[in-house]
C-alpha cells in the first residue's frame, strides 16, 4: 500500500512539473495564422490569457523586473490643513512576458499589438503615500511587442500625504514624495526600476503640465530604498517632487495693502501733536487694518503659524503702539495746558541737555526772570512772557488802582506759568519725535528681518 501511494505521488509530481514547464513548448507559441491585415484572432493568445492569474515567468526563482515612470500633468490642490497633495499623473509600467512572442516575417511584419489589460497579468504597483482609492477608468489597454514587452499607461489622480512646511508662506517650497512598491511580491519575486532618467521625467512633466496656477514644478529626484516588513523585504522606488508657490497673488492682495496701511500710520506722526484729529485718524486706520485682515483671512493657511501671520501681528501691534503714543502725548499736552505740574530737576536738566547741549551754562538773568531761576537760554518759551512784563502797568498805574505791586506780582506768576507750559509742550514734542524715530527703527528692523527670512 505504501509503495502504491509513493507511485501515485510520484506521478502527480511529474504531471505538475510537466505543466509548469510547458511554457517552453508550443503551448504559448503565438500562431501567426491568427494574424492578418484586418485583425488578430483572440484564439492565438488563449493560452496566454488563461495564465493571467500567475506571474509570467518560466522559472519562479527569477524576479520580474518592472520599470516605473510617470508624467506629472497637473498639480490640482495643496491642502496645508490636511497635509495633502492632489496631483494628476500618467503612470507608465513596463515588464516582460516570456510567453508572448511571434515572428515578424511570418506575421505580416506586425511588431506591436494592443490588448485589454483584463486579459493580462498586471503588477500590483501602488503608491504608499496615497490616501484615496484608485479611480482609474475601466477598459484600459496595454501595448504588447513581438518580444513580449508590455507597456501599460494609465491616468491616475493621486491624493497623497505630503509634509508641508508653510512657515515661509507665500514664498514657500514643498518637497513631496511618491513611493511606488508592491504590496504582494517581495524582492525575490519583483524588482522595480526606471526606464527613464529623472531629468527626462522632469522635462516631460514641465512640457505637458496643464495648470499655470498657484504652484510650479521645480524638479524631480529619485532614490531606491528597500522596505523591511518583518522578515520580508520589498523593493521600492521613491520620487521627490519639488514644487514652489507662485507668490504674486499674495503679494498683491496681502503684503502691498498691509504695507500701505502701515506707511500711512507712520506718516500720521507728521500731523501736529496738538491736532485733535490725529488720534481719530489712527483709530480709523487700526479699524481698517482689522477689517483688511478679516477679509483676507481666506487667503492665509488654515493651520500652522506662517511668517506672514507674524508679520501681520507685528504690524497690528505697531499700529496699536502708535495709537497709545498719540494718546499719551495728547494727554500730556492737555495736562500741561490746564494744570502744568512742576518739572523735576533731573528731567529739566535732561531736557536742556537734549535740546541745547551747547548752552548749559547760565547767562546773566534779565529783569523778567527774577523768582524763576531760569535764563532765556534755558527757556525757549520765555520771550512772550517777558514782553508781557514789559508792557504791564507801571507803579503809578498800580497805585491809582489802590493795589500797589499787585499787578506786577500777577504778571510774574503768569509769566512763570507760561514758561512752565512752554517747557512741557517742548518736552512733549521731543517725546513725540523720539517715539516716532523708535517706531521707524523697529519697523525697519522688522521688515529687513522678515525679508531676509523669506529670501533664505
Amino acid at each position: 500500500m505504501e509503495v502504491g501511494r509513493l507511485a501515485v505521488g510520484g506521478c502527480l509530481f511529474c504531471i505538475t512539473v510537466n505543466l509548469l514547464l510547458q511554457g517552453r513548448g508550443d503551448t504559448f507559441t503565438i500562431n501567426c495564422s491568427g494574424f492578418d491585415q484586418h485583425g488578430v484572432d483572440p484564439a492565438a493568445f488563449k493560452a496566454v490569457f488563461d495564465r493571467k492569474a500567475f506571474r509570467p515567468v518560466i522559472n519562479y526563482s527569477i524576479p520580474t523586473h518592472v520599470n516605473i515612470s510617470f508624467t506629472l500633468s497637473a498639480i490640482l490642490e495643496v491642502d496645508a490643513q490636511l497635509q495633502l497633495l492632489t496631483s494628476f499623473l500618467w503612470l507608465n509600467l513596463m515588464w516582460d512576458n516570456p510567453f508572448i512572442s511571434w515572428n515578424l516575417e511570418e506575421c505580416f511584419g506586425i511588431n506591436k499589438l494592443t490588448m485589454s489589460v483584463e486579459n493580462l497579468w498586471l503588477p500590483d504597483i501602488f503608491i504608499i503615500e496615497s490616501m484615496d482609492v484608485d479611480r482609474a477608468p475601466a477598459g484600459l489597454t496595454a501595448h504588447v511587442s513581438n518580444e513580449g514587452r508590455i507597456k501599460y499607461n494609465r491616468p491616475l489622480r493621486v491624493t497623497s500625504i505630503c509634509n508641508l512646511d508653510i512657515f515661509y508662506f507665500p514664498f514657500d517650497q514643498q518637497n513631496c514624495t511618491l513611493t511606488f512598491t508592491s504590496f504582494l511580491y517581495t524582492v525575490d519575486s519583483m524588482v522595480v526600476g526606471t526606464d527613464k532618467e529623472v531629468w527626462e521625467i522632469t522635462d516631460m512633466s514641465r512640457d505637458i503640465i496643464q495648470t499655470q496656477g498657484e504652484w510650479e514644478l521645480l524638479g524631480i529626484n529619485k532614490t531606491t530604498p528597500r522596505l523591511l516588513v518583518g522578515s520580508s523585504v520589498y523593493d521600492q522606488i521613491t520620487f521627490y517632487v519639488a514644487i514652489r508657490r507662485r507668490p504674486k497673488l499674495y503679494v498683491i492682495n496681502l503684503l502691498v495693502p498691509s504695507g500701505f496701511l502701515v506707511a500711512i500710520d507712520a506718516l500720521s506722526f507728521y500731523l501736529p501733536a496738538e491736532n485733535e484729529n490725529r488720534a481719530p485718524f489712527k483709530i480709523t486706520l487700526l479699524l481698517g487694518y482689522n477689517v483688511f485682515l478679516l477679509m483676507m483671512n481666506d487667503l492665509l493657511p488654515a493651520s500652522g503659524t506662517p511668517l506672514i501671520s507674524v508679520y501681520f501681528a507685528l504690524c497690528l501691534s505697531l499700529m496699536v503702539l502708535s495709537l497709545l503714543e498719540t494718546i499719551f502725548i495728547t494727554y500730556l499736552l492737555h495736562l500741561v495746558t490746564t494744570r502744568p505740574p512742576p518739572m523735576p530737576q533731573w528731567l529739566h536738566s535732561l531736557f536742556l541737555h537734549c535740546t541745547s547741549p551747547m548752552k548749559c551754562c547760565p547767562t546773566a538773568p534779565q529783569k523778567g526772570n527774577k523768582g524763576l531761576g531760569l535764563t532765556p537760554a534755558h527757556l525757549p518759551g520765555l520771550k512772550e512772557p517777558v514782553e508781557l512784563v514789559q508792557k504791564g502797568p507801571g507803579p503809578q498805574e498800580a497805585e491809582l488802582n489802590g493795589f500797589p505791586g499787585s499787578k506786577k506780582g500777577q504778571q510774574e506768576d503768569e509769566a512763570q506759568k507760561q514758561h512752565l507750559v512752554s517747557l512741557w509742550v517742548q518736552f512733549s514734542h521731543m517725546m513725540d519725535t523720539l517715539l516716532f524715530r523708535l517706531y521707524l527703527l523697529f519697523l525697519a528692523t522688522f521688515i529687513i528681518t522678515v525679508t531676509v527670512l523669506w529670501n533664505t
